[in-house]
């Protein structure tokens, strides 16, 4: 399979301050199944807060297990790892996420604003009622959630993880159930949420002209960590051979003066 991506190199790509403590640190992190098979070996890095860090690697290379041992969802087989200086469990309120994929019953009669409402009881109605204008869903507020289309709907769960103001925003392939069309505008959307509220990001992805954009850490995944650290240097021809194996073809963006 070719992989082929077209990066903006840019350093400077946006203009926040990155706070220097650690908003989650790992230390020699291991996961495997109940029959020993290995899922993540030896996983030692550091995300800094207020930073936009992406998880990036091969289909079946762990990451979204990754991501639900940084959640606490499942509890690593060795290791360690703090979430805002806590246990992943005990930081669980402070943190959003947006899954990959929301099974959703599409005869359901829940409206999308009682979806949210019932989610965070203790968010007033008028918050819930300003996200969905912030983010385009003022029209499907009184919308089945079960009629929504895929971008609608991503965007919903969006506005979910986000109700509560939490400190780290974990998403999983965000825009898997958007149009190419659309998938700009998310991201957008995204990080505009995460300069408007300065929490810290941390984002699975496979598309790599997203991560160039967007990223200051990006996490190379595969069983165990390939490399980490700013895109730059990071996404080199080099490391994505390594990562994907050699049928990679790079392509740089330079953009004019």
């Amino acid at each position: 399979m070719e992989h082929s991506a077209t990066f903006p190199f840019n350093s400077n790509h946006r203009d926040f301050h990155l706070h220097s403590r650690a908003a989650i640190t790992v230390n020699n992190l291991a996961f495997s199944y109940g029959d020993g098979t290995p899922i993540l070996q030896n996983i030692s890095c550091s995300i800094p807060s207020g930073s936009v860090a992406i998880i990036v690697g091969p289909n079946g290379s762990g990451k979204t297990t990754f991501l639900k041992a940084l959640l606490g969802l499942i509890p690593p087989t060795s290791g360690s790892i703090e979430v805002l200086g806590l246990a992943p469990s005990e930081a669980r309120p402070r943190v959003g996420y947006v899954p990959q994929r929301f099974a959703i019953d599409h005869t359901f009669p829940i409206t999308v604003f009682e979806f949210l409402r019932f989610s965070h009881p203790a968010v007033p109605e008028e918050r819930i009622d300003e996200y969905l204008e912030h983010l385009g869903m003022s029209a499907m507020r009184t919308a089945r959630l079960g009629s929504l289309s895929g971008g609608q709907l991503q965007r919903t769960l969006v506005i979910r993880s986000v109700l509560h103001s939490p400190e780290i925003l974990f998403l999983d392939e965000p825009a898997s159930g958007i149009d190419i069309g659309g998938e700009q505008t998310f991201y957008d959307l995204i990080l505009h949420l995460h300069k408007e509220h300065a929490n810290t990001i941390v984002m699975v992805s496979h598309e790599i002209d997203i991560v160039a954009r967007f990223a200051d850490t990006v996490l190379c995944l595969n069983k165990t960590l390939v490399c980490h650290g700013a895109p730059i240097d990071v996404l080199t021809p080099q490391t994505l051979q390594q990562l994907y194996g050699k049928d990679v073809s790079l392509y740089q963006h330079q953009e004019k003066s």
